[in-house]
Parts: structure tokens; C-alpha cells; sequence
């Protein structure tokens, strides 16, 4: 019971989180100034930008064809603007240290420190571990119900929910996908793939929760709890993508769609008497703490880890523990089938 009074706090403190629409950083007069004369003459100190020599079509203010930007940089899209953004805050943070300041947020963001191009380069190794960790709980688990279980006279798992667990791991691994895209290079596109692949993830968790917790098997019955929930979710993407990107809400309905999954599989920990049980309820405190730097945002640590790193470093070992639960209840309700049919 504490550890649901803990998420209920954890849902009541999201509920008071405001929607941020601008940031302290680009709101000041001298960082202002300095993207302004850095666009003009291509230059913050001693730090100059060859591709601030080019209009915003590509072509050349002056110099010769060859001298344009390289590809993979233009495929990054850093430009002249986004360079001088970027140098320009991280002068601006130079002076607020020295000054005794407190790092502020820049369009939304914190001073980052890029590597080879990569605007959160923790954050982006972390999501690809993240990657290779749902990897390799999917295909283990495949692996374990098509070629170590055994299967029925038509060559289907006797395990009820594989299908939905395929699902799940194809939407987890797009999600893991685009979020270390974003990370690696904050665009509207970017962020808008990130954002929709997550909530897909976190819409799809809360019905494979609800199928498995209670048990649903009669594909009429997994259809009149799916559906409802597919509109509201692809409702939701569609309102994102297409109309506002309402960062406010998106967080509401993300926390929202999280905590009564966490609290469905909560619940069911506590009256069943599966075996692996105490994987969920690791995976369930974990998911708590998890959330709790969804919540909390610091600025990143020597300009590199912040609250969303320390988030997918605490995935990775839960996304292990995960699967294995999930291959855990495989084989249990294989073998529970069996022990029936006999």
C-alpha cells in the first residue's frame, strides 16, 4: 500500500506541473545580442562559421559551389542560427558561472555540451542501450516460445498473449529508436516522432496490462478493451502532430496512461500467486522512481547528465528484469495449459 500511495502522490504532483512555454535563457538581452551579431558576422570570440556564409535556400552569399556545407551536416541541420545558438549559450553560461548563476534553459532546453554533432550525447548511448536491451528481451522471448516451449497440433505457442507481446516489443524498440534520434538532434520532426512513439508505447503497455491482469483471452472481449483506448491514443498523436504540440497536456495524459499501468500491474502482483511476481514488483518501484525524474528536471550535470539520462540508465536493468518476467510467464502459463490438457 505505501508504494501505491507513493504513485497517487507522484500522479497529484504531475497534475500541478504548469506547461512551460518559454525559457529564461533566450529571454536574455545579452544572449539575444550575441545570436543577433553572430548570424550577421558569422562569429561569436574567436569561433567562426563557415556555413554563415549561405543564405537560407543553401546558396552561396559568396565563395565558390564547394564550399557549401557537407551533407551529414546539413542532414543534422545545424545552421548558421542553430551554431550560433548553441556557442552563444554556452558563452552566456561561461559568464552566469563566473557570476555565481545557476544554469538556465535555452528554447527549452538545457545547456548541453554537443559531441561530434550530438546535442545529449548521454542520453543518446543510454536510449541505444536501452535499444539493444528491448532487442534482446523480444528475441529471447521468441525464441523461447516458438523453439524451446512446445507448440500445439498448429503450430501456435499455447501461450495466449504472444501476439500482444510481439506488439509491444516492436512499439518499444521504435520508441527507444526515435528517442535516441531526438536526442541526438532536437527538430520539430524529431521531437514529433520521439513524442508519438512514446505514446503509442506507454497506450499499448496500458492494454497489455488490462488483457493480462484480468485475464482476457476471448478476442471479442480484447477487442471492446483495446479499441477505446487505440482512439483516444491515436486521437491524441493526431492533436500533437497535427493541430498543437501541447507539451503540457502530452505529460498529463503520458503520466496519466503510466500510473494506472503501474498501479493495474500493482494490484495484480499483490492477489496473484505467479511465481515471478516479485520481478513486477521490482519492475513497478522501479517504474515509480523512473517517473519521479520525469518530474524532477535539474540542469545536466557538467553538461551532459540530467534527469531524462539518469531515466533510461534506470531502464536498462528494468527492461531486463521485464522480459524476463514476461518469458517467466510463458512458460508458467504453458505449463499450466499442459498440466490441463492431461
Amino acid at each position: 500500500m505505501a508504494l501505491l500511495r507513493c504513485i497517487l502522490f507522484l500522479a497529484a504532483l504531475c497534475s500541478l506541473i504548469p506547461a512551460l512555454h518559454a525559457s529564461a535563457g533566450d529571454a536574455d538581452p545579452i544572449y539575444k545580442s550575441c545570436v543577433v551579431q553572430c548570424e550577421k558576422s558569422g562569429c561569436v570570440g574567436e569561433k567562426c562559421f563557415q556555413h554563415c556564409k549561405f543564405s537560407s535556400d543553401g546558396k552561396p552569399i559568396d565563395g565558390p559551389w564547394y564550399m557549401q556545407e557537407p551533407l551529414y551536416l546539413r542532414w543534422k541541420q545545424w545552421d548558421c542560427r542553430s551554431d550560433c545558438r548553441y556557442h552563444c549559450m554556452l558563452a552566456r553560461e561561461e559568464e552566469r558561472e563566473k557570476l555565481g548563476d545557476k544554469p538556465v534553459k535555452y528554447h527549452g532546453k538545457w545547456p548541453f555540451q554537443r559531441v561530434y554533432g550530438i546535442q545529449e550525447p548521454v542520453a543518446v548511448a543510454l536510449s541505444a542501450l536501452n535499444l539493444a536491451m528491448q532487442f534482446h528481451g523480444w528475441i529471447s522471448f521468441f525464441i523461447l516460445v516458438y523453439y524451446k516451449l512446445p507448440l500445439n497440433p498448429n503450430k501456435r505457442t499455447y501461450y495466449e498473449y504472444t501476439g500482444v507481446w510481439h506488439i509491444y516489443g516492436i512499439l518499444s524498440m521504435n520508441s527507444r529508436f526515435w528517442s535516441g534520434v531526438f536526442h541526438s538532434r532536437d527538430v520539430e520532426l524529431t521531437e514529433k516522432l520521439d513524442i508519438s512513439s512514446a505514446v503509442a508505447v506507454l497506450g499499448f503497455s496500458l492494454i497489455l496490462a488490462l488483457l493480462r491482469a484480468f485475464n482476457v483471452r476471448d478476442e471479442a472481449a480484447r477487442v471492446m478493451v483495446s479499441a477505446p483506448l487505440i482512439a483516444f491514443v491515436t486521437t491524441h498523436i493526431l492533436y500533437l502532430n497535427f493541430y498543437k504540440l501541447d507539451y503540457g497536456l502530452n505529460m498529463k495524459v503520458c503520466m496519466a496512461m503510466g500510473i494506472a499501468q503501474l498501479l493495474t500491474w500493482a494490484i495484480w502482483a499483490g492477489v496473484t500467486r505467479h511465481p515471478s511476481r516479485w520481478k513486477l514488483w521490482v519492475v513497478v518501484a522501479g517504474g515509480g522512481l523512473a517517473m519521479f525524474f520525469e518530474i524532477y528536471d535539474f540542469p545536466p550535470y557538467q553538461g551532459y547528465i540530467d534527469a531524462l539520462a539518469l531515466w533510461n540508465a534506470i531502464n536498462i536493468p528494468l527492461t531486463y528484469l521485464w522480459w524476463s518476467f514476461v518469458r517467466d510467464d510463458a512458460e508458467f502459463m504453458t505449463s499450466a495449459l499442459l498440466k490441463k490438457a492431461k
